[in-house]
């Protein structure tokens, strides 16, 4: 049997240990992502936050060995039988299966510490998304991501203050604001599930590139 390309652009990939059965992870691939876990045999994902294909530990080092794949019976679902490196969770823990909504608790403990391993920007972004999926959460996160204006307002707030800090304030001042402006930034990305790995894209296909030539650029796509 054969996956229907043309039909499943992406299908569910899910991650077992080979070893114990544990279910790790679900992700998705497309044709290119299981052509790459074929090939490399390391597993590869597409991610719909990020909009790309990415290897499976390429920040944290924690892979996944292929030792077999299985394809379901329908032809639209991905089982890898893998071998772990170190945790499958981007929060530390051996699988994203944690929370028991059951008996309302988690029952894996984190096994890693994830500021070993993932940016600052990448911890607070995932924080940021946890929070607006958590209905019974109270904190100024929430508040801001079910406030569409108030977070709009936030952000032209202190985009003004970084302008005054570096204007007129000391190199902490200016910190302590683009802090602020960040943080704020990340909850709009949030708030419209574009992960920052997105930003992080965008830069990367304009480094070496003039303004002039970057602005070009984008005036003809609009134009397309």
């Amino acid at each position: 049997m054969n996956i229907d390309w043309s039909k499943h652009k992406l299908i569910p990939a899910i991650a077992q240990d080979a070893n114990s059965g544990d279910v790790l992870m679900l992700a998705y691939m497309n044709e290119e992502a299981l052509n790459l876990t074929l090939s490399s045999g390391y597993a590869h994902y597409f991610s719909r936050s990020k909009q790309r294909i990415w290897k499976k530990g390429e920040e944290s080092g924690h892979t996944q060995k292929i030792i077999d794949v299985l394809l379901d019976c329908d032809g639209d679902t991905i089982l890898l039988k893998v071998e772990q490196n170190g945790v499958a969770c981007h929060t530390g823990r051996k699988s994203c299966f944690f929370t028991s909504i059951k008996n309302n608790k988690e029952i894996l403990e984190k096994e890693v510490n994830i500021e070993d391993k993932y940016s600052i920007v990448d911890i607070l972004y995932h924080t940021i998304i946890e929070r607006k999926s958590d209905k019974a959460t109270k904190s100024w996160t929430k508040k801001l991501l079910n406030d569409k204006k108030l977070l709009l307002d936030k952000i032209r707030e202190e985009a003004e203050e970084l302008c005054v800090a570096i204007d007129k304030e000391d190199d902490k001042q200016v910190i302590y604001e683009a802090a602020d402006l960040l943080y704020h930034s990340l909850v709009g990305l949030g708030f419209r599930d574009i992960s920052p790995d997105r930003v992080k894209q965008e830069l990367r296909r304009r480094f070496g590139m003039s303004g002039i030539e970057e602005k070009e650029s984008r005036n003809k796509n609009k134009s397309n």
